[in-house]
């Protein structure tokens, strides 16, 4: 079989704004989280990644027009930001490694993927557009400009609502919802103004003007005539701008599969790209996808990895709602009182390929040998892991690896400080000797939803490269004592040296997902 290696890696993560800084501080036995306060003051710690995108400039103006890194500052979210990041830093470990990729055509794929997406610039854009729509709504519901309105102010019996209730006049609605009931009454009022009807036969008139002539500079004309005509009607009608040209087309240029369009762009990479997208086990879904491409012969070099944004309110405000979020200010450590996990972002990138024909080139690669990925889907709860999903999964990669429960020497948890912790040691030991040393590391840079597990596969492989396992926040005394009656083989606060033999990772993802990798020493 076809075996696989890693050429090159970048991490994005809180207080790693590259892969040597995220290799020096798991050095250390401290947490790398923060406090929040995106609510204000609060009492959340979230894992805020530091990145600079303006360290990249020099490399991407290198290699393009002056205006395309400005045009990545103004059009890209962070995940996608990130990901570019990640990426440019992986090039970097084996020199001519980007040339290779250009080189290989459609044998060199992306597979870069999100949990979250672009949630900040969905929910900038919605907030715009709501304040952009009341506006609208508010305007042409009037009286001076609505006929219908005023007409039923002057005779409430003589209004004709075609079956529809009156809404709830705004000044009688109680002062904690008179908001909403503005929105409703302004809507119920505006659909009924015959001016906006009138203003929008105007603007259709307007917008269906045809491309004329030579095509492209014909599109161009157009596109100025029809917003010269647009801005002129919107004058005579004293109106506010339409809701709908308030919104950024940025929502578009960040969808899911931005990041990998992105890294083929910058990277002149032809082949597949795309987003899997498997919540927490994102990135081990990936990295199956691309050693089945490469061993089905379809490939010989993938990027692969997982991106996300910032921990955001919305996102700590739904994990909170989830009852999975710790929220007293301190740092809850998995395997230990369980309290919860901490939101965090950034990303994980890393550059696989058929490791004789990268070797063959003069390319090394780097930490461990990855030689099998199970994953399967629990098809039982949304959130709470069930035992037979990661057993399917931790089966199917020692399987494919070749490897024997027996033999595994150290083992990564998904473990997210809840409850879950306790099931998923039981579901390793069901499978696992009473040998395996085990580590569990959200504790220290939090819960990236699909980048955390590439950074916990990132620190796995960095610890065997020097013949040792990272220490992680939690102490021997912080241990919790149920799980301390199936297992007692962890790494706690001082790192220790790496057990000889195969290793393993599991990520449980929301959703029912499972992505468990076995790797071993080179």
């Amino acid at each position: 079989m076809t075996r696989i290696g890693v050429f090159g890696w970048g991490i994005v993560a809180p207080r790693s704004p590259n892969i040597d800084a995220f290799e020096a501080n798991l050095d250390g036995a401290e947490s790398w989280l923060s406090p929040f306060n995106g609510f204000g003051p609060d009492n959340f710690l979230v894992g805020m990644p530091e990145f600079d995108f303006g360290v990249y400039r020099p490399w991407i103006d290198q290699r393009f027009k002056p205006n395309r890194f400005p045009q990545l500052v103004d059009k890209m979210d962070l995940p996608a930001k990130y990901a570019i990041g990640g990426f440019i830093q992986a090039l970097s470990q084996n020199p001519g490694i980007e040339e290779e990729l250009q080189r290989l055509g459609t044998a060199a794929h992306v597979y870069m993927g999100t949990g979250l997406g672009n949630v900040d610039t969905l929910y900038d854009a919605s907030l715009k557009l709501y304040r952009a729509q009341r506006r609208w709504h508010r305007f042409w519901a009037d009286p001076s400009r609505n006929a219908a309105l005023t007409l039923y102010l002057e005779d409430p019996s003589s209004m004709a609502t075609d079956g529809a209730s009156i809404p709830l006049d705004p000044a009688e609605a109680p002062d904690g919802s008179r908001q909403d009931a503005e929105d409703t009454w302004w809507a119920f009022w505006a659909e009924r103004s015959t001016d906006l009807q009138e203003f929008l036969r105007e603007f259709a008139a307007i917008e269906s003007l045809s491309v004329e002539g030579e095509v492209e500079a014909g599109k161009r004309r157009l596109m100025r005539e029809k917003r010269r005509r647009q801005s002129r009607l919107i004058k005579e009608w004293g109106s506010p701008e339409p809701p709908w040209s308030q919104v950024s087309a940025n929502v578009i240029w960040n969808i899911q599969n931005t990041p990998a369009a992105q890294i083929s762009m910058l990277g002149g990479i032809t082949g597949l790209s795309f987003a899997p997208v498997a919540a927490c086990s994102t990135f081990g879904v990936a990295l199956k996808l691309a050693m089945d491409a490469i061993r089905r012969g379809e490939a010989k070099a993938v990027v692969v990895g997982a991106t996300d944004p910032p921990p955001h309110p919305l996102i700590v405000g739904a994990f909170y709602g989830g009852r999975v979020i710790a929220a007293d200010g301190q740092v809850s450590k998995p395997l230990g009182g369980l309290r919860g996990t901490h939101v965090a972002g950034g990303s994980a990138v890393w550059i696989v390929g058929d490791h004789d024909y990268m070797v063959a080139r003069g390319f090394k690669p780097c930490g461990l040998e990855p030689l099998g990925v199970g994953v399967s889907s629990d098809a039982d709860h949304i959130i709470t892991p069930s035992r037979e999903g990661p057993t399917n999964a931790i089966q199917g990669a020692l399987s494919e690896a070749g490897v024997g429960p027996e033999e595994i020497a150290s083992w990564d948890l998904h473990a997210t400080a809840t409850p879950g912790d306790f099931k998923e040691v039981e579901t390793l030991r069901a499978v696992m000797s009473e040998r395996v040393l085990v580590t569990a590391r959200k504790g220290t840079f939090g819960h990236g939803m699909s980048a955390g597990g590439g950074w916990e596969l990132t620190a796995q492989y960095l610890g065997y490269d020097r013949k040792k396992l990272f220490p992680t926040p939690l102490s021997p005394g912080e241990l919790n004592s149920e799980i301390a009656t199936v297992h007692e083989k962890f790494v706690f606060d001082s790192d220790c040296e790496a057990p000889e033999g195969p290793v393993g990772k599991l990520s449980m993802g929301i959703g029912g997902v499972n992505a468990c990798v076995v790797s071993r020493p080179w």
